[in-house]
C-alpha cells in the first residue's frame, strides 16, 4: 500500500460507501415481507439442505450469533429454517445465494455513484470509494445525506458512508455505525476518532499480527500511532511502516478508477410502475441517446447492446444482442433497445435501462455493414431468423443474458 508522507491536505474529502448486508438486502428488495425477518444468505447452499457456508446474514440473524463464513449447518443449529419450525419464533429465512441479481443491484448502485462529480473506485460488489468534486468539510455531511437517500432511491438499498480525509479512514467511518450510518471524520479529528479502535481495525492485521502485536503492548491505533515507527519497522518489516501510517490517518493513496469499465449504462425509474408503451419509448430512446454520448466521450467501441427491465416489486430482468464485431452506433443502440423492449409489451415497469458492454478501448475499427453481412457463425444475415425487423435484422444471434 504506497503511502506519501505527512498529514494529507486538509481539503481531502474522501468518502467510503459500504452496502449493509447486502445479499440479504437484495432478497428483500424481491420478498418486501422479510424486512425486519432474519434472513441468512448461504453460499453453497440449496433449499432444504444444510451445506454451504453463510454469505451474508441479516441484523437480526447476527443478534442469534449467526455470522459471515459459518457453516449453514451452524446457523441452523442457532436459527433453524421458518419453513421446518413453524411456530417458533426464533427462525430464520435461508436463501442460496442469487449472484446475478445481486450484482444487477450493484450495478444500479455503481450508476448512482457515478453520476456524483468526481471519481469513483469500486472494489467489490458491495463497497466503493468516492473522490467528490466540489464538497468542502462544511458540506460533508449534507452530501452524505443526499448520497444515501440517492442510492436508496435508485437501487431500494440502504449504505452506510464514511467520509474521512483519506481512504483508509474513510473505510473505517463506515463501519463505525452501521447500518445505514454516516459518519464525517475531519482532518482535525482523525487522530481522536482512530485512537481507541483495536488494532485489528487496520487494512492487513489478522488474529496472527494482532496477537504480536499485542505482545508487544499495542492493543489499539492509538497505541501505535505513540510508538515510534522503527519499533514496528523492526518487527514487521515495511509492513509495520504502513500500519504506522495507518494509525496515524497517513494514507496518500489516491482515489482511482480500478482498471476500465466493463459495460456503460444509463437508468432511469419511474414515479410509478407504467404499462404505457409510448412512456417507456421514449425513455428507452433518451437512454440509449446518454449511453451513445457517453461512448462517443470515452471513445469507445461495444460489440453489445442491452436493456435492463425492472418489475414491481423488484424482478429484473435483462436482455442483450451481441454483434459480430465493435461499432459506435447511436442509431444502432436506440434500435436494439426498442427492439428488445418489444418483448415487454403491456407489461408494467418500474425502471428501465439501457446498457452497451464487451467494449473496445484499443482498436477504433469497426466492423463494417458488409463484413456483417457474412454472419458471425458463417451464416448469411438475410437468412437470421433470431433477430429483429429492419437493420437490426442484419446484426447476428440474440444472446440472453445478465448485464455484464
Amino acid at each position: 500500500m504506497a503511502r506519501l508522507p505527512g498529514v494529507e491536505p486538509p481539503d481531502r474529502l474522501v468518502c467510503h460507501v459500504d452496502m449493509d448486508c447486502f445479499y440479504a438486502a437484495c432478497e428483500r428488495l424481491r420478498e418486501p415481507d422479510l424486512e425486519g425477518e432474519p434472513v441468512v444468505v448461504g453460499m453453497g447452499y440449496e433449499p432444504g439442505t444444510d451445506h454451504g457456508a453463510v454469505a451474508t446474514a441479516s441484523y437480526e440473524a447476527r443478534e442469534h450469533g449467526i455470522e459471515s463464513a459459518m457453516a449453514v449447518s451452524e446457523a441452523l443449529e442457532r436459527l433453524p429454517r421458518r419453513e421446518t419450525a413453524e411456530g417458533r419464533a426464533d427462525t430464520a429465512v435461508y436463501r442460496p445465494v442469487d449472484m446475478e441479481f445481486y450484482e444487477s443491484v450493484s450495478e444500479t448502485v455503481r450508476d448512482a455513484l457515478e453520476d456524483v462529480p468526481g471519481t469513483v473506485r469500486n472494489v467489490s460488489i458491495d463497497e466503493a470509494y468516492l473522490d467528490p468534486d466540489g464538497v468542502s468539510w462544511d458540506d460533508a455531511a449534507t452530501f452524505g445525506r443526499s448520497l444515501k437517500r440517492d442510492i436508496e432511491s435508485a437501487a431500494g438499498v440502504e449504505a452506510s458512508v464514511g467520509i474521512a480525509p483519506d481512504m483508509t479512514t474513510a473505510k473505517l467511518a463506515s463501519d463505525a455505525e452501521k447500518p445505514d450510518g454516516l459518519v464525517v471524520v475531519t482532518p482535525e479529528a482523525v487522530r481522536s476518532f482512530l485512537a481507541p479502535m483495536a488494532v485489528e481495525s487496520l487494512h492487513g492485521v489478522g488474529p496472527v499480527t494482532a496477537r504480536e502485536l499485542g505482545e508487544m503492548g499495542f492493543e489499539t491505533a492509538g497505541d501505535i500511532a505513540a510508538a515510534d515507527a522503527s519499533t514496528l519497522v523492526a518487527a514487521f518489516g515495511e509492513r509495520g511502516r504502513d500500519l504506522h501510517a495507518q494509525a496515524r490517518g497517513e494514507d496518500g493513496r489516491p482515489v482511482e478508477p480500478k482498471g476500465r469499465p466493463k459495460s456503460l449504462s444509463s437508468e432511469s425509474a419511474f414515479v410509478e410502475a407504467t404499462a404505457k408503451r409510448r412512456r417507456k419509448r421514449e425513455t428507452v430512446r433518451a437512454l440509449a441517446m446518454d449511453v451513445a454520448e457517453r461512448a462517443s466521450t470515452e471513445d469507445v467501441l461495444y460489440k453489445t447492446i442491452g436493456i435492463k427491465i425492472v418489475r414491481p416489486p423488484f424482478d429484473v430482468h435483462t436482455r442483450s444482442r451481441s454483434l459480430p464485431g465493435p461499432i459506435e452506433d447511436p442509431e444502432l443502440i436506440e434500435s436494439i433497445a426498442l427492439d428488445l423492449l418489444g418483448e415487454f409489451e403491456g407489461k408494467r415497469v418500474r425502471k428501465l435501462g439501457v446498457r452497451v458492454s464487451n467494449l473496445s478501448f484499443d482498436e477504433r475499427k469497426q466492423a463494417t455493414i458488409g463484413e456483417w453481412g457474412d454472419g458471425a457463425d458463417g451464416t448469411d444475415a438475410s437468412e437470421s431468423s433470431a433477430c429483429g425487423s429492419g437493420e437490426a435484422r442484419a446484426l447476428g444471434q440474440v444472446t440472453l443474458s445478465r448485464f455484464e
